[in-house]
């Protein structure tokens, strides 16, 4: 398993979503923790290993989280903001404005519907992954200025993802 770099066409794509929860997605699911967890993530998704299906894994060092084909339902007028980082787009980090508090609606890998609020930091993770799923990246959320900042590694960034993803393709489940 591999995380797929920005400029990866895979990252861009819309998802699918998940219609068979069996063992073969748990599998999936646990390959995707061992990954995150051996790469220091807080947050994995699909697009970011390959795979153009709506779920990701996270864990907020308090909860660990699968979630599958998510609903954001609704969003706090508070925000805050917050830096983060990527798997996708390693060595960039920046300050994004979020949403405080989300709630959430989604299913887990035994196919059960979840609908909760989160704050905070669990907001912020559970927002990035599903940015994730819909084609969209943190860098995506800067200022023209921010993005002049770090458009060096960036652009080298890019030129390495767009390689890869040539090599690599779409996985499909």
């Amino acid at each position: 398993m591999e995380v797929r770099l920005i400029g990866d066409p895979v990252l861009r794509k819309k998802t699918k979503e998940i219609e068979k929860f069996d063992e073969e997605l748990k599998l999936l699911i646990e390959k995707m923790f061992s990954e995150m967890y051996r790469l220091d993530g807080v947050g994995l998704a699909a697009p970011q290993v390959g795979m153009s299906y709506k779920f990701f894994v996270m864990d907020d060092g308090e909860n660990k989280k699968t979630v599958i084909n998510p609903k954001i339902k609704s969003f706090s007028e508070d925000q805050i903001i917050f830096e983060e980082g990527c798997l996708s787009i390693p060595e960039v980090f920046a300050e994004i404005e979020r949403p405080k508090t989300i709630t959430v609606e989604y299913y887990n890998e035994s196919g059960e519907k979840i609908e909760e609020e989160l704050t905070d930091y669990t907001a912020r993770i559970f927002q990035h992954e599903n940015d994730h799923l819909n084609g969209i990246l943190f860098t995506d959320k800067l200022s023209v200025v921010a993005k002049q900042r770090i458009k060096k590694r960036l652009n080298e960034l890019i030129k390495e993802g767009k390689k890869k993803g040539k090599e690599l393709g779409v996985i499909e489940p």
